[in-house]
């Protein structure tokens, strides 16, 4: 199986390229560097040599420049004289098959989970709860997994909000202490979201990951591009959604050890936003999820300007590295240098903590696993050119790339079936409704009309209007029992989320 080109390594006349091998693709990686020195780039060509292998790949596009590997590049005189650089035969622009996703639904394919999948965890993150209202929040998903409520959007949530209230003092005493005050902050929270277009995100149909691993007839693997432009702007949106993704990645994907190709490549850019105001709780589970996924075949990418953006313990499990240009202008980015230059092996002909100073657009350190994981010797390297269109795609284009997609039927009609609100609301009216009704009649009527002992005992079994008979609570108690099992047999993930399946 080829390998992947990053580039051409520079740091002496008789270095030779850099390869990624497929083989430890899952290993994860780390492209770091300032603004404007070329990390979208190495995305893009590490993107587009995943996919030439087979191996599906997801991506955010931050900028909208992204969304270029859809269409064919174009040969000019810069780029001709980077091929002839590296030592790029055979190189022809093309496009990578794509399909754009959006959780607002304009850029692509809507993107949606439910309330229930996403789970109490990161919900509470992307609302800013504090830990009593993150608790309460707890409460609230508890209760609807025993009840059989479905959480499916933000409607269902808000209304056993409501529930919760209205039944406080009862689910205090069987759940925890739950407040008024933070009820009605967690409300609050929830219109924030809303107003924002975070409700789009959640509903049906939800998220497939079979959608994000597709192959074409020919082999190649589908890149799925993410727009973020505008969910950027929300980054505790941003960066949940993709911890959810990454964990629903993680809590279902079989164990399938070394491969010789990852499965699934999951790129996380602006990967800083992760770990900002991360309890730490949180930021252990992240670590978790990052050590352990490896062995369900995903490799996981960062992208962030510094690389101590990304945590100690994580960033020792970054196997392959991409160091793009720092400039060195304050005590912070002096120290990044130094973090970047102590992260890579040594290379006695190359002075990282010089060199990345120095380095020019399109240039970067590169160190990747090479035979029996070992890392190589950082290197000085050229970074290759992608085929793709290196810059934004017209609405044309998008609109083709769109009405070409196997999964567009699929997603970009939303369902809304029966769950909580509609749940609760029916009971309501059915309460409402038995308010109305007549005055339930004596047992002394019914005894008198019926006449005597045998309608006594028919009561006593088959139960009156005013009391039930035993054939009821009978089936009322197999009820709360079978209830009360499936309820037992929710379970959820590292993260909060639902494992092993939707309700």
């Amino acid at each position: 199986m080829d390998p992947i080109l990053v580039g051409k390594a520079v740091t002496t006349p008789t270095s030779g390229q850099v390869f990624l091998l497929p083989k430890y693709g899952n290993r994860h990686g780390l492209v770091a560097g300032a603004t404007g020195t070329g990390k979208t780039v190495t995305l893009m060509t590490l993107a587009e040599g995943f996919s030439r292998l087979g191996v599906p790949v997801f991506l955010a596009d931050v900028k909208g420049d992204v969304a270029g590997l859809a269409v064919p590049g174009e040969l000019n005189d810069k780029l001709q004289s980077r091929l002839g650089e590296i030592g790029m035969a055979g190189y022809a622009p093309e496009g990578s098959p794509t399909v754009f996703w959006d959780l607002f639904g304009k850029l692509g394919h809507p993107v949606r989970t439910t309330v229930s999948e996403m789970g109490p965890t990161l919900l509470a993150r992307i609302l800013e709860l504090n830990d009593t209202q993150s608790g309460v929040l707890d409460i609230v998903f508890k209760l609807a997994d025993d009840r059989g409520l479905l959480l499916l959007d933000l409607t269902d949530l808000r209304a056993l909000l409501g529930l919760v209230a209205d039944e406080r003092k009862d689910i205090s005493t069987s759940y925890g202490l739950v407040s008024t005050q933070s009820v009605g902050a967690i409300q609050r929270a929830l219109l924030r979201l809303e107003q924002e277009g975070g409700d789009l995100f959640f509903g049906e149909p939800a998220l497939e990951l079979a959608d994000l691993m597709r192959t074409t007839t020919d082999g190649r693997g589908m890149i799925n591009i993410l727009a973020a432009d505008q969910l950027i702007m929300k980054p505790r949106l941003y960066s949940s959604f993709l911890l959810w993704l990454m964990s629903e990645l993680f809590e279902n994907l079989p164990e399938v050890g070394d491969l010789d190709k990852p499965k699934l490549v999951f790129v996380f850019d602006e990967a800083h936003l992760l770990f900002d105001d991360a309890p730490p709780a949180l930021q252990q589970r992240v670590e978790q999820v990052v050590r352990l996924i490896r062995s369900k075949g995903v490799g996981v990418y960062f992208c962030s300007q510094f690389p101590d953006d990304v945590p100690d313990n994580i960033l020792g499990q970054l196997g392959n590295r991409v160091q793009h240009a720092l400039r060195a202008f304050t005590p912070r980015d002096q120290k990044a240098v130094r973090t970047a230059a102590e992260t890579f092996v040594p290379n006695p002909n190359l002075d990282v903590a010089e060199a990345i100073s120095k380095l020019g657009t399109g240039e970067a350190l590169v160190s990747t696993l090479q035979d029996k994981g070992v890392p190589m010797p950082v290197e000085r390297t050229l970074i290759a050119p992608p085929r793709c269109r290196m810059g934004a795609i017209t609405e044309a284009e998008r609109a083709q790339v769109r009405a070409g997609s196997a999964v567009g039927h699929k997603y970009d009609n939303r369902v809304d079936r029966e769950s909580a609100a509609e749940m609760l609301a029916k009971k309501v009216d059915s309460a409402a409704e038995q308010a109305k009704a007549p005055p339930a009649r004596t047992r002394e009527q019914d005894e008198a009309e019926s006449g005597g002992f045998g309608q006594s005992v028919k009561d006593a079994v088959f139960g009156t209007k005013r009391r039930q008979g035993m054939v009821e609570t009978m089936a009322k108690q197999t009820a709360r029992t079978v209830g009360s099992q499936i309820g037992r047999q929710i379970l959820r993930g590292v993260l909060g989320g639902i494992f092993g399946g939707r309700r």
